[in-house]
């Protein structure tokens, strides 16, 4: 069976993308900072009939995605690393002339440092799949000028420009920066707490994901909606 490592797997997109590809036969390991959300995220996966490792911890931590990357090689290998975890750099969002140094750094440290730290732990087992792909989650913020959220899609944009250099030196490996537009998630009721306006829920991005799977289209970035509709 595949096998999948998905930070920020708890809830959300992670936690969407996690029983979608238990339905589909894939082993996950998976990870996010809260115990008690994450289990249950890794019971609803394995009540699909998979293995699942739930290994709660920070993903800014080495040791932690050292722990990670064992849990996967028991399950047989590294076939798709899903870097969702994400920090705002503040919370609600506030605009750069505010924005709080050492949030600006949480925020580096979470979307893009610990992304390639765990890319780096895992590819040597990715590089043994013959379908080794990485998924790094973006943010249309990564690409368009949104007062407020300069911090944070600065990060995304680090972080893009990471999966496209990487794509480059990593030409057996699938790399994808997915934006995945709008979803009604925890994280964007931090990001903006005031805003109500109805959004649509992270499962209903998942078969964008799953047909970056599917199809294996060349690295590079992507939008969700486009997938989903078949652009």
């Amino acid at each position: 069976m595949p096998v999948a490592i998905i930070t920020g797997a708890s809830k959300g997109l992670g936690r969407a993308l996690a029983e979608a590809l238990a339905a589909r036969g894939w082993d996950l390991v998976l990870d996010a900072r809260g115990a008690g959300p994450l289990e249950q995220a890794a019971e609803a996966a394995a009540g699909h009939g998979a293995r699942v490792e739930a290994l709660p911890g920070d993903v800014t931590d080495a040791g932690h995605r050292a722990e990670l990357v064992a849990a996967a090689r028991k399950l047989g290998g590294v076939d798709l690393v899903v870097s969702n975890a994400s920090a705002l750099g503040a919370e609600p969002l506030v605009r750069l002339a505010e924005l709080p140094l050492a949030g600006l750094r949480r925020a580096l440290e979470v979307n893009v440092v610990a992304a390639l730290g765990l890319v780096q732990e895992a590819l040597p087992l990715l590089r043994e799949s013959p379908a080794g792909a990485v998924v790094a989650v973006s943010s249309d913020a990564a690409a368009e000028a949104y007062e407020t959220w300069g911090g944070y899609g600065a990060s995304k944009a680090a972080l893009d420009q990471l999966a496209a250099v990487l794509g480059a030196e990593e030409p057996g490996l699938r790399v994808w920066a997915v934006d995945p537009g709008d979803m009604a998630t925890d994280l964007y009721a931090a990001a903006v707490p005031d805003d109500d306006e109805p959004r649509p829920a992270p499962g209903s991005v998942v078969p964008a994901f799953l047909r970056l799977l599917d199809e294996r289209p060349a690295s590079g970035r992507c939008a969700a909606p486009a997938l989903a509709e078949g652009r």
